[in-house]
């Protein structure tokens, strides 16, 4: 796992497309993060591609499959499979989000959103318990994206992840594009939110792009487009308060050349160094 004490660098979401790119950089502090679920094999191509990358820099697995909120443990095929993949590759951190996809059985094809109500926390806790004792590993969970008002709450979010990190030791990872979508959508401050996040306990950032929904007044989490200004001033407000913590550029869908990348990560990488000068 990387020390979040000693370890503060900017690293990119890692795509195929990118391996000749991403294999000869030679950016110091770079690192990279891809979803497990496209690596969970016993060999072939791609796991040799993760494998080469792997020997020369940093990975982080960033899971979406685990449904984390269902009403029902972690799949143990998966966990299996993914605790193989974990053996195999040391990954730097084990992250998933708060949501569920699975439910009575069925499978939803989505991160969806629940109440917060004390029956979720306990279900939560259990399921994050599960992972981390088949992994061996703490896990980090991700904050997430909100496109409507749900009922039910017992909790505040920032409490409940609070509380989720107190009873199973696991961490944050702090999606702050989500916080600003969040915010817009359901009209909350995120600046408040940025400020009153948990700091010790969170282990990783994402920044990532978002679009308009065509249908509604809603901001998306497309991660299709470059990290919008509003985000990257949480991102330094942020950093400015909790201090330097590895960092990802998240992009899953109209892929840039791996160089433009590359210019996104340097920005976040002179704001980690902006913060780390200061701490001195």
């Amino acid at each position: 796992m990387i020390d979040q004490t000693t370890y503060t660098g900017a690293g990119v979401g890692f795509k195929p497309i990118h391996f000749e790119a991403a294999l000869a950089c030679t950016e110091p502090g770079l690192w990279y993060e891809v979803h497990p679920e496209n690596y969970m094999v016993d060999g072939g191509p791609r796991l040799a591609l993760l494998e080469a990358i792997r020997a020369r820099r940093p990975v982080s697995l960033h899971g979406v499959s685990l449904s984390l909120a269902a009403d029902c443990s972690p799949d143990s095929d998966h966990l299996k499979r993914l605790k193989s993949l974990a053996n195999r590759i040391e990954p730097a951190l084990v992250s998933e989000h708060l949501a569920w996809s699975t439910w009575r059985g069925q499978y939803h094809p989505d991160l969806l959103p629940f109440p917060r109500s004390h029956e979720a926390l306990a279900r939560v806790c259990g399921n994050i318990e599960k992972t981390q004792e088949v992994l061996a590993r703490r896990i980090a969970i991700e904050n997430p994206t909100h496109y409507g008002e749900l009922k039910g709450h017992d909790w505040g979010e920032l409490d409940f992840f609070s509380e989720l990190t107190r009873r199973t030791g696991c961490g944050i990872l702090l999606d702050v594009n989500n916080v600003y979508l969040s915010a817009y959508n359901l009209g909350f401050d995120a600046n408040d939110y940025i400020d009153n996040v948990p700091c010790d306990v969170v282990l990783e950032i994402h920044l990532a792009g978002h679009g308009e929904d065509g249908e509604s007044a809603l901001l998306i989490d497309s991660h299709a487009a470059p990290v919008a200004d509003p985000v990257w001033d949480l991102f330094e407000r942020l950093v400015a308060r909790i201090g330097a913590r590895p960092t990802i550029i998240e992009r899953d869908d109209e892929i840039p050349p791996f160089n433009v990348l590359l210019g996104e990560r340097a920005r976040a990488q002179s704001v980690l160094d902006a913060a780390k000068g200061e701490a001195k």
